[in-house]
Protein backbone atom coordinates (compact mmCIF):
# COMPACT_ATOMS: atom_id res chain seq x y z
CA UNK A 1 0.00 0.00 0.00
CA UNK A 2 0.84 3.68 -0.17
CA UNK A 3 0.13 5.28 3.20
CA UNK A 4 0.36 8.94 4.17
CA UNK A 5 1.75 9.98 7.56
CA UNK A 6 0.96 13.26 9.29
CA UNK A 7 3.43 13.94 10.93
CA UNK A 8 6.83 12.25 11.48
CA UNK A 9 7.57 13.62 14.95
CA UNK A 10 9.43 11.54 17.53
CA UNK A 11 6.51 9.10 17.82
CA UNK A 12 5.09 9.39 14.32
CA UNK A 13 8.38 8.61 12.61
CA UNK A 14 8.59 5.27 14.39
CA UNK A 15 5.00 4.43 13.39
CA UNK A 16 5.99 5.25 9.82
CA UNK A 17 9.09 3.08 10.14
CA UNK A 18 6.90 0.16 11.28
CA UNK A 19 4.77 0.60 8.16
CA UNK A 20 7.88 0.71 5.96
CA UNK A 21 9.17 -2.50 7.57
CA UNK A 22 5.75 -3.99 6.83
CA UNK A 23 6.34 -3.40 3.11
CA UNK A 24 4.46 -0.15 2.48
CA UNK A 25 5.56 3.13 0.95
CA UNK A 26 4.95 5.91 3.48
CA UNK A 27 4.56 9.48 2.25
CA UNK A 28 4.96 12.66 4.25
CA UNK A 29 4.86 16.38 3.46
CA UNK A 30 8.36 17.84 3.84
CA UNK A 31 8.26 21.58 2.93
CA UNK A 32 8.67 23.83 5.94
CA UNK A 33 9.66 21.07 8.32
CA UNK A 34 12.71 21.25 10.58
CA UNK A 35 16.06 19.62 10.00
CA UNK A 36 15.34 17.27 12.91
CA UNK A 37 12.08 16.16 11.30
CA UNK A 38 13.82 15.66 7.95
CA UNK A 39 16.44 13.50 9.66
CA UNK A 40 13.82 11.39 11.47
CA UNK A 41 11.88 10.85 8.26
CA UNK A 42 15.02 9.84 6.41
CA UNK A 43 16.04 7.36 9.07
CA UNK A 44 12.52 5.87 9.02
CA UNK A 45 12.64 5.35 5.25
CA UNK A 46 9.74 7.71 4.52
CA UNK A 47 9.16 9.27 1.10
CA UNK A 48 8.89 13.06 0.95
CA UNK A 49 6.25 14.80 -1.17
CA UNK A 50 5.76 18.49 -1.83
CA UNK A 51 2.26 18.99 -0.44
CA UNK A 52 -0.81 17.47 1.15
CA UNK A 53 -2.78 17.27 -2.15
CA UNK A 54 0.01 15.11 -3.63
CA UNK A 55 -0.03 12.89 -0.54
CA UNK A 56 -3.79 12.32 -0.45
CA UNK A 57 -4.00 11.72 -4.19
CA UNK A 58 -1.54 8.83 -3.94
CA UNK A 59 -2.36 7.36 -0.51
CA UNK A 60 -4.86 4.59 0.16
CA UNK A 61 -4.70 5.31 3.88
CA UNK A 62 -3.58 8.19 6.08
CA UNK A 63 -2.49 8.00 9.70
CA UNK A 64 -2.36 11.13 11.86
CA UNK A 65 0.13 11.32 14.74
CA UNK A 66 0.21 14.89 16.04
CA UNK A 67 -0.35 16.92 19.23
CA UNK A 68 -3.97 16.39 20.32
CA UNK A 69 -4.97 20.03 19.94
CA UNK A 70 -4.09 19.76 16.23
CA UNK A 71 -6.03 16.54 15.57
CA UNK A 72 -9.22 18.20 14.32
CA UNK A 73 -7.41 20.59 11.99
CA UNK A 74 -5.20 17.84 10.55
CA UNK A 75 -8.28 15.73 9.78
CA UNK A 76 -10.01 18.73 8.19
CA UNK A 77 -6.97 19.55 6.07
CA UNK A 78 -6.71 15.96 4.83
CA UNK A 79 -10.41 15.76 3.96
CA UNK A 80 -10.45 19.17 2.27
CA UNK A 81 -7.54 18.01 0.11
CA UNK A 82 -9.86 15.37 -1.36
CA UNK A 83 -8.81 12.26 0.57
CA UNK A 84 -11.24 9.34 0.21
CA UNK A 85 -9.33 6.45 1.80
CA UNK A 86 -9.04 5.08 5.33
CA UNK A 87 -8.23 7.75 7.92
CA UNK A 88 -6.57 6.68 11.18
CA UNK A 89 -6.47 9.25 13.99
CA UNK A 90 -3.83 7.91 16.39
CA UNK A 91 -3.78 10.95 18.65
CA UNK A 92 -4.33 11.33 22.40
CA UNK A 93 -7.85 12.73 22.20
CA UNK A 94 -10.99 12.39 24.31
CA UNK A 95 -13.63 9.89 23.19
CA UNK A 96 -15.91 12.82 22.41
CA UNK A 97 -13.25 14.22 20.08
CA UNK A 98 -12.86 10.82 18.44
CA UNK A 99 -16.61 10.52 17.92
CA UNK A 100 -16.76 13.97 16.36
CA UNK A 101 -13.93 13.02 14.00
CA UNK A 102 -15.74 9.78 13.15
CA UNK A 103 -18.88 11.76 12.32
CA UNK A 104 -16.85 14.06 10.06
CA UNK A 105 -14.85 11.32 8.29
CA UNK A 106 -17.58 8.69 8.11
CA UNK A 107 -17.14 4.92 7.77
CA UNK A 108 -13.54 5.40 6.66
CA UNK A 109 -12.53 6.55 10.16
CA UNK A 110 -10.46 4.35 12.48
CA UNK A 111 -9.70 5.44 16.04
CA UNK A 112 -6.21 4.86 17.42
CA UNK A 113 -4.38 5.27 20.71
CA UNK A 114 -0.63 4.82 21.22
CA UNK A 115 0.68 3.63 24.57
CA UNK A 116 4.42 3.61 25.26
CA UNK A 117 7.49 5.47 24.01
CA UNK A 118 8.51 5.86 20.35
CA UNK A 119 8.50 2.35 18.90
CA UNK A 120 12.16 1.47 18.59
CA UNK A 121 12.27 -1.78 20.57
CA UNK A 122 9.88 -4.73 20.59
CA UNK A 123 7.56 -4.98 23.58
CA UNK A 124 7.54 -1.29 24.54
CA UNK A 125 4.85 0.32 22.38
CA UNK A 126 1.30 -0.62 21.44
CA UNK A 127 -1.06 0.91 18.90
CA UNK A 128 -4.67 0.20 19.88
CA UNK A 129 -7.36 0.52 17.22
CA UNK A 130 -11.14 0.62 17.24
CA UNK A 131 -13.91 1.09 14.73
CA UNK A 132 -15.44 -0.87 11.89
CA UNK A 133 -12.22 -0.75 9.86
CA UNK A 134 -9.83 -1.43 12.77
CA UNK A 135 -9.07 -5.04 11.82
CA UNK A 136 -8.12 -4.00 8.29
CA UNK A 137 -5.74 -1.32 9.63
CA UNK A 138 -4.21 -3.84 12.02
CA UNK A 139 -3.29 -5.88 8.95
CA UNK A 140 -1.25 -2.95 7.62
CA UNK A 141 1.40 -3.92 10.18
CA UNK A 142 3.53 -7.03 9.79
CA UNK A 143 6.72 -6.50 11.80
CA UNK A 144 7.85 -7.30 15.37
CA UNK A 145 8.54 -3.90 16.92
CA UNK A 146 5.13 -2.20 17.19
CA UNK A 147 2.34 -4.17 18.83
CA UNK A 148 -1.03 -3.52 17.17
CA UNK A 149 -4.34 -4.64 18.69
CA UNK A 150 -8.04 -4.06 18.07
CA UNK A 151 -10.09 -3.00 21.11
CA UNK A 152 -13.56 -3.32 19.55
CA UNK A 153 -15.68 -1.94 16.71
CA UNK A 154 -16.81 1.24 18.49
CA UNK A 155 -15.27 4.40 16.97
CA UNK A 156 -13.86 5.86 20.21
CA UNK A 157 -12.76 2.89 22.34
CA UNK A 158 -9.06 3.18 21.50
CA UNK A 159 -9.07 6.83 22.56
CA UNK A 160 -10.93 5.98 25.78
CA UNK A 161 -8.28 3.38 26.61
CA UNK A 162 -5.50 5.88 25.92
CA UNK A 163 -7.16 8.50 28.14
CA UNK A 164 -7.53 6.04 31.04
CA UNK A 165 -3.92 4.90 30.74
CA UNK A 166 -2.35 8.35 30.44
CA UNK A 167 -4.58 9.71 33.21
CA UNK A 168 -2.47 7.66 35.60
CA UNK A 169 0.99 7.68 34.03
CA UNK A 170 1.29 11.34 33.02
CA UNK A 171 -1.15 12.55 35.66
CA UNK A 172 0.82 11.08 38.56
CA UNK A 173 4.08 12.31 37.05
CA UNK A 174 2.68 15.85 37.09
CA UNK A 175 1.55 15.39 40.71
CA UNK A 176 4.96 14.15 41.83
CA UNK A 177 6.73 17.06 40.14
CA UNK A 178 4.34 19.55 41.75
CA UNK A 179 4.94 17.95 45.17
CA UNK A 180 8.71 18.23 44.76
CA UNK A 181 8.31 21.90 43.79
CA UNK A 182 6.06 22.53 46.78
CA UNK A 183 8.51 20.91 49.18
CA UNK A 184 11.31 23.05 47.77
CA UNK A 185 9.25 26.22 48.08
CA UNK A 186 8.39 25.40 51.71
CA UNK A 187 11.98 24.45 52.56
CA UNK A 188 11.16 20.85 53.54
CA UNK A 189 12.71 18.91 50.65
CA UNK A 190 15.30 17.16 52.81
CA UNK A 191 12.70 16.20 55.38
CA UNK A 192 10.31 14.92 52.71
CA UNK A 193 13.00 12.82 51.04
CA UNK A 194 14.02 11.38 54.40
CA UNK A 195 10.43 10.36 55.11
CA UNK A 196 9.98 8.96 51.60
CA UNK A 197 13.19 6.97 52.09
CA UNK A 198 11.52 5.35 55.09
CA UNK A 199 7.98 4.86 53.86
CA UNK A 200 7.68 5.58 50.09
CA UNK A 201 11.17 4.94 48.76
CA UNK A 202 10.08 4.47 45.17
CA UNK A 203 8.72 8.05 45.04
CA UNK A 204 12.23 9.48 45.12
CA UNK A 205 13.30 7.70 41.95
CA UNK A 206 9.86 8.10 40.38
CA UNK A 207 9.88 11.87 40.83
CA UNK A 208 13.40 12.13 39.44
CA UNK A 209 12.44 9.90 36.53
CA UNK A 210 9.31 11.98 35.90
CA UNK A 211 11.48 15.05 35.45
CA UNK A 212 13.94 13.36 33.10
CA UNK A 213 11.21 11.63 31.12
CA UNK A 214 8.83 14.53 30.64
CA UNK A 215 10.80 17.78 30.71
CA UNK A 216 11.67 18.06 27.01
CA UNK A 217 8.23 16.96 25.82
CA UNK A 218 5.97 18.44 28.51
CA UNK A 219 4.66 20.98 25.99
CA UNK A 220 3.00 18.09 24.14
CA UNK A 221 1.27 16.86 27.29
CA UNK A 222 -0.71 20.06 27.90
CA UNK A 223 -3.38 19.30 25.32
CA UNK A 224 -3.44 15.64 26.32
CA UNK A 225 -4.20 16.55 29.94
CA UNK A 226 -7.02 18.80 28.77
CA UNK A 227 -8.46 15.97 26.67
CA UNK A 228 -8.27 13.66 29.71
CA UNK A 229 -10.03 16.25 31.86
CA UNK A 230 -12.80 16.48 29.26
CA UNK A 231 -13.06 12.68 29.24
CA UNK A 232 -13.63 12.58 33.00
CA UNK A 233 -16.12 15.43 32.91
CA UNK A 234 -18.10 13.80 30.10
CA UNK A 235 -18.81 10.96 32.54
CA UNK A 236 -19.68 13.33 35.41
CA UNK A 237 -16.32 12.68 37.06
CA UNK A 238 -14.08 15.54 38.25
CA UNK A 239 -11.63 16.77 35.66
CA UNK A 240 -9.87 19.34 37.83
CA UNK A 241 -6.90 17.15 38.65
CA UNK A 242 -5.88 16.82 35.02
CA UNK A 243 -6.53 20.48 34.30
CA UNK A 244 -4.02 21.16 37.08
CA UNK A 245 -1.67 18.64 35.47
CA UNK A 246 -1.99 20.61 32.24
CA UNK A 247 -0.87 23.70 34.17
CA UNK A 248 2.14 21.81 35.54
CA UNK A 249 3.22 20.79 32.05
CA UNK A 250 2.52 24.27 30.65
CA UNK A 251 4.97 25.73 33.17
CA UNK A 252 7.59 23.32 31.79
CA UNK A 253 7.11 24.50 28.20
CA UNK A 254 10.44 26.38 28.23
CA UNK A 255 12.19 23.02 28.58
CA UNK A 256 11.06 21.94 25.11
CA UNK A 257 13.79 19.88 23.47
CA UNK A 258 16.15 20.35 26.44
CA UNK A 259 17.56 16.81 26.63
CA UNK A 260 19.42 17.13 29.92
CA UNK A 261 16.82 18.89 32.10
CA UNK A 262 16.83 17.31 35.56
CA UNK A 263 14.53 17.66 38.56
CA UNK A 264 16.25 20.81 39.82
CA UNK A 265 15.67 22.54 36.48
CA UNK A 266 12.05 21.40 36.41
CA UNK A 267 11.45 22.77 39.90
CA UNK A 268 12.83 26.15 38.84
CA UNK A 269 10.32 26.26 35.95
CA UNK A 270 7.40 25.15 38.12
CA UNK A 271 8.10 27.83 40.73
CA UNK A 272 8.90 30.61 38.26
CA UNK A 273 5.35 32.01 38.28
CA UNK A 274 5.48 32.19 42.07
CA UNK A 275 8.53 34.48 42.14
Amino acid sequence: MIIGLVNPGAMGATIGAALVRSGHQVLWVSPGRSAATMARAGEAGLTAVDGLPELVEAAEGVISVCPPDAARQVAEDVLESGFEGTYVDANAVAPATARSLAARVGDRYVDGGIIGPPARRAGTTRLYLSGAGAAAVRDWFDEPVLGVSVVDVRPASASALKMCYAAYTKGTSALLLAIRALAEAEGVSDALLSEWDLSQRDLITRSEGAARGSAAKAWRFVGEMEEIAATFEAQDLPGGFHRAAADVYERMRQLKDVPDADLDRVIVELLRDAD
